[in-house]
């Protein structure tokens, strides 16, 4: 299926196209969703209206060409007081000069042999396309500058993040075009779920009935001109790139609010 990104400068033919897929959700989910939801609705300054919604911070482009994780993890530390560059973040996260990643084709499909994604950051980021890692790697970053973070894998949790007034970061492709489905092997043997060439990380810092809104610092490229920093994606598109990243979230508080199991609660005074 083709995915439907919604955003404040369509063209008339994404315009049609975005109308179409909102009409095909069923309605019928919607509506309850609207009934069971008791918070107060945000509408943005340009009349947008979502369940939830944070002003995330921005910045023009990447810090290099394959660092979208940082650059994602950096939207989420600057929205929360923490302006962090890249080599900050770098030497907190680590670096597995171990193995450049590489890819080839098997019987069973794309494997890529890389470094272990699962506790830091794999590959060139200037030249490999391959380059990334995974939020469990990410996660101590958040921890680095005292903000509560844990994984998230669920629509459910994203939603709760984000009525709290967190952001998830999240593991996605660019643009949420489809994929290549691939299996990363770690030196060690290790697996896990991925895309092969179009592997990338964004910021949710919102959410509605019909999908959510999209902080992506990418902007326009060769790849895709009209990108914008901020867009809608309809929830089933970005359901099924989402499971295809293996449902690789982290939700982050803000600052003086803390995760108690499955319920978010303010953080105690003093």
């Amino acid at each position: 299926m083709h995915p439907h990104i919604l955003n404040r400068k369509q063209t008339r033919r994404e315009l049609v196209r975005s109308s179409l897929a909102l009409a095909a959700l069923p309605a019928a989910v919607a509506a309850n969703r609207r009934e069971g939801s008791a918070q107060q609705q945000v509408v943005t300054p340009d009349g947008r209206v979502y369940d939830a919604y944070v002003n995330a911070a921005t910045k023009e482009g990447q810090f290099h060409h394959y660092t979208c994780e940082f650059d994602a993890s950096w939207v989420v530390l600057a929205t929360f007081g923490h302006d962090v560059g890249f080599d900050e973040q770098l030497a907190i996260v680590g670096h597995d000069t171990s193995i450049e990643p590489w890819y080839e084709e098997t019987a069973d499909g794309f494997v890529i042999y890389g470094g272990d994604i699962f506790s830091a950051f794999s590959g060139d980021y200037f030249e490999n396309f391959l380059a990334r890692t995974t939020g469990q790697a990410m996660l101590p970053l958040f921890g680095h500058y005292g903000l509560e973070a844990a994984p998230v894998h669920t629509r459910e949790g994203i939603e709760q993040t984000l009525l709290q007034g967190g952001l998830v970061w999240m593991k996605a492709t660019a643009d949420f075009l489809p994929w290549v489905p691939t299996a990363w092997i770690t030196p060690t043997g290790e697996q896990m779920l991925t895309v092969l060439g179009n592997d990338h990380a964004v910021v949710v810092m919102g959410y509605n009935d019909y999908g959510v809104v999209i902080r992506d610092v990418l902007g326009p490229t060769s790849s895709n001109w009209d990108r914008v920093y901020e867009y809608d994606v309809d929830w089933e598109t970005f359901l099924g790139v989402f499971n295809a990243q293996g449902a690789d979230g982290i939700g982050v508080l803000p600052p003086g609010v803390a995760r108690q199991g499955r319920v978010i609660q303010p953080a105690a005074s003093g």
